[in-house]
């Protein structure tokens, strides 16, 4: 009989599953002998020297061979998990396990479930991934419902959950509430139990946490974190090592309620260039608060960047350095990253520098007020001097001929209570534009800066289209009699005149969703591949360091490439000395830069899963209601709509146009209906009558009023449907959001209740 430490050894040492059959035949044991080990086994178990069960053993306080593990953060690119069966009384704190890449398959982020192989290595647990397993917490957010007799049931709050759960223990929860629940066993039939209760879900901060919930979004700052940026706070600003900017009137032009300002500029003319300007983009100098390597610094890694809710926002860094210390506040001495720039009259930058420096922020002007004192006759010199270094740099941008779609932006505006006060249609202003335009200039600076080092960098990278896409788009056209020849170079101006010659609103709307929709998703890398959407060859995002790490990490390359270093802080505040780019952070990059392209593509869906069910529950009170809409998609189980004027996209079910028989144009984008020949086609304008507004789901839902004499506004030429196939629809439809592409405005810059656009 082997002993308990040659056991434990072996099932330490063992490359794949072991249980007692695997035991028994490694010590060649048989007969009597594998009774006195069942016996054995049991013994160490009771001992607290093994866990598991017959078929898999290991070794208590470590992991099984095999075993489903949760992605618990994204750390330095690479995926870190931790057993997701695992009890802390016995084994103690879940020890981290860095999953190995995996070769096929999307790449895992935070909150995936993964079959896994395991592996204790003298530098610690590694996981080799076996594949992703469903989600345990999809859908598992609900309310809580009880039917005709008492029995408690979790209704979901996602479009793609449609069947409620039974709950095994309800946890204290009452009927009509909020709640969050997990698994109360593998099989279905057991249920799920609550485990917290949020609530009142159509109380004004329930939307913004679904999301956060959802979307696993870190939201708790770390003691340790906290604690560190306190001490940041301590760190005195030296102007002898610091360039003096306090007496030069830089100007913050945000949103009204901006909650951080990370960003200023300052323009006037330039006495050596005659026609052009001098100008100044100071920029928060978070990296000389947030050190390599800290707490603090992985946290703000884990986050990627904050992310801005109509009612509150979470921040990549805590409140007292994104809303307080590194905030450029009117009137008060803060550390920033001075671009300094040189514009000739006709619009290029000929020279740029970057330093560290104090300034003074002279206002805080909304951009609302910057454009009223413009258009006004009592405009500041500063503001009147930024205008016009603007429409330089405007002529530039216009010869550079950068992809111009019109997308709108909906507006949130909430009372102080809480509650919805308008949704409408972001104004889009020139304040926006001179602001948006001098922050591309500083980031198209910082690229070139850093690569005149042969600096590590991190672009900001917005592709060119790929063929696929384009073909698609050539198609797409072709049922609109446009056509789009492939055999030439493709360039955003390309596009913008394809859409300046299109008269038809309704047409052109279509069209500018379509060209999105050809769009590549960018993200960030350390490679560069360009910025199409911008037309510019090397761009990096550096302006919004309190909201971004992309834009930190710039900052700390600048700092090693040109120099900029600060004194090393007192040993009382127990920081970290550098201010650079970490040696393990360059060799790294790739890993990073996916990482927090991850963290801003969750960012993107939480934050328009929020605005859709605030604009459900802004329409809730209007169902029966009739709207003017367009058709901004066609399916075969029905077409979406959205509010003219308004936004809120909504389905109309192809079960609910009556009895005739409606077939599905896949080319045309169109519900052709086989007897009336009645038409339902991307881009047409027509009246519908609100149905359903759900705002724990932000789903929409419409209907044709009257089955009679509906008035169809046409989208421009509509090509003549062709009996193709035998398509078909089926009454039972799947209700689910349209495939919307990456966004590709990425200026960098905020334009309202604290979000920027990226």
């Amino acid at each position: 009989m082997p002993s308990r430490e040659q056991i434990l050894e072996f099932l330490q040492t063992s490359d794949t599953v072991a249980g007692k059959r695997e035991i028994a035949k490694a010590f060649g044991l048989k007969g009597q002998e594998k009774i006195a080990l069942k016996k054995l086994l049991k013994d160490m178990a009771e001992e607290g020297l093994i866990d598991g069960k017959r078929t898999a053993y290991h070794r208590m306080g470590g992991v099984p061979k095999v075993t489903v593990l949760r992605v618990e953060e994204i750390e330095d690119g690479r995926p870190v998990a931790v057993p997701e069966n695992w009890d802390s009384e016995a084994g103690g704190k879940p020890p981290r396990i860095v999953l190995k890449e995996q070769k096929k398959g999307a790449a895992l982020k935070r909150g995936d479930r993964v079959l896994t192989r395991t592996e204790d290595t003298q530098n610690g647990w590694v996981g080799y991934p076996i594949k992703k397993l469903p989600s345990r917490t999809e859908g598992l957010m609900g309310i809580v419902e009880f039917d005709g007799a008492g029995k408690p049931w979790l209704a979901p709050i996602e479009k793609s959950v449609r069947q409620s759960s039974p709950i095994s223990d309800v946890g204290g929860a009452e009927a009509g509430q909020l709640v969050i629940a997990e698994r109360a066993g593998r099989s279905p039939r057991a249920g799920v139990k609550v485990v917290e209760v949020v609530g009142d879900p159509l109380a004004p901060k329930s939307f913004s946490l679904i999301a956060i919930a959802k979307h696993g979004i870190p939201h708790v700052f770390p003691e340790a974190a906290i604690e560190e940026a306190q001490a940041a706070t301590e760190l005195a600003l030296s102007p002898d090592h610091r360039e003096d900017l306090r007496a030069v009137p830089i100007v913050a032009i945000d949103p009204a309620d901006a909650r951080d300002h990370d960003d200023a500029i300052w323009a006037e003319p330039d006495p050596d260039n005659e026609g052009g300007f001098r100008a100044i983009v100071a920029i928060a100098d978070v990296s000389y608060y947030v050190r390599p390597g800290s707490a603090l610094d992985k946290e703000a890694r884990k986050r990627g960047n904050s992310v801005y809710f109509p009612d509150r926002v979470v921040p990549m860094l805590p409140e007292v350095l994104s809303a307080d210390v590194c905030s450029l506040r009117q009137d008060e001495d803060r550390a920033a990253m001075a671009c300094h720039l040189r514009i000739s009259a006709g619009g290029k930058v000929t020279s740029h520098r970057f330093t560290r420096a104090i300034v003074r922020i002279t206002h805080n002007i909304a951009y609302e007020d910057a454009q009223a004192a413009i258009d006004g006759d009592d405009a500041p010199q500063h503001l009147q001097h930024l205008w016009q270094a603007w429409k330089l740099l405007a002529k530039a941008r216009a010869e550079r001929d950068p992809l111009e779609l019109e997308l709108p932006e909906r507006q949130v505006r909430l009372n102080d209570q809480g509650k919805i006060e308008e949704i409408a249609i972001r104004e889009r202003l020139d304040a926006h534009r001179v602001v948006e335009d001098f922050m591309i200039a500083a980031n198209v600076a910082a690229a070139k800066a850093l690569e005149a080092k042969t600096a590590p960098v991190v672009y900001r990278v917005h592709e060119t289209p790929s063929r696929e896409k384009l073909i698609a788009l050539r198609d797409y056209l072709g049922t609109m009699d446009r056509t789009l020849a492939l055999g030439q170079v493709v360039t955003p101006g390309l596009f913008n005149r394809m859409l300046k010659d299109i008269s038809d609103e309704a047409e052109k709307a279509l069209v500018m969703e379509a060209v999105l929709r050809s769009q590549m998703q960018a993200y960030y890398g350390p490679a560069n591949a360009g910025h199409f959407g911008l037309a510019l060859g090397s761009y990096a995002h550096f302006t919004s360091p309190i909201r971004r790490y992309a834009d930190l990490l710039v900052h700390r390359a600048l700092v090693d490439a040109y120099k900029l270093e600060q004194p090393a802080p007192p040993r009382k505040l127990d920081l970290p000395e550098g201010t650079g780019l970490a040696d393990r952070d360059k060799a790294n990059l790739q890993g990073i830069t996916d990482a927090i392209s991850q963290t801003e593509r969750r960012a993107m869906e939480a934050e328009r899963d929020t605005i859709d069910r605030y604009m459900a529950a802004w329409l809730s009170s209007r169902v029966g209601e009739t709207f003017k809409t367009r058709i901004t998609g066609v399916q075969s189980f029905g077409f979406f709509a959205t509010i003219v004027g308004m936004g809120g996209d909504g389905l109309v079910p192809v079960s609910s146009l009556g009895r005739e028989y409606f077939r599905y144009d896949e080319k045309a984008q169109a519900l052709i209906g086989e007897n009336s020949g009645t038409t339902y086609a991307s881009g047409d304008v027509l009246e519908l009558k609100l149905a359903e507004a759900n705002a724990l789901t932000g789903a929409l839902k419409f209907e044709v009023p009257g089955s009679e004499g509906q008035s169809i506004e046409p989208r421009g030429k509509r090509p003549l449907a062709k009996k193709t196939g035998t398509a078909k629809h089926a009454p039972k439809h799947t209700q689910g959001k349209r495939g919307r592409p990456g966004n590709i405005r990425h200026q960098g810059r905020k334009q309202g209740g604290g979000k920027k656009k990226r």
